[in-house]
């Protein structure tokens, strides 16, 4: 078995798509709509045929309880990896990124987390190398 997909729910997908693609990075991959629903995934641009990202629309109320309460509870929606986290910070920081949480050192890794600016906050983790 493979993970292929999986979803973050944003309150703005158009919103979400400028974020991930010009903030983040991420490319697109598809984007397609049926009436009102929108069906929108990125990727990332280093592994382009890798795990997709769904930014899943919010209008579900559970959808939505469940994305206020992780926020609220300072709880990222989707956490990223890289080599090198600092450099990541410098780079989305410089292209108009609000961290909340700069770089830190954790048992195991450094953490930096952001408000993706469509109700999440993201974890970007570097592993410690033993």
């Amino acid at each position: 078995m493979k993970i292929k997909l999986t979803s973050v729910y944003v309150d703005d997908q158009a919103r979400a798509l400028r974020f991930y693609t010009e903030v983040l990075g991420f490319a697109k991959k598809a984007d397609f709509s049926q009436g009102p629903f929108r069906w929108l995934t990125v990727a990332s641009a280093e592994e382009p045929d890798g795990t997709q990202l769904q930014l899943a629309l919010n209008d579900n109320p559970a959808a939505k309880a469940y994305q206020q309460a992780i926020f609220q509870q300072n709880q990222p929606a989707a956490m990223f990896f890289t080599d090198d986290v600092k450099a990541e910070y410098e780079r989305i920081k410089a292209r108009g990124a609000e961290f909340t949480m700069p770089p830190t050192q954790v048992p195991g890794a450094t953490i930096a987390k952001l408000n993706d600016t469509c109700g999440n906050l993201i974890q970007i983790t570097q592993l410690a190398r033993w």
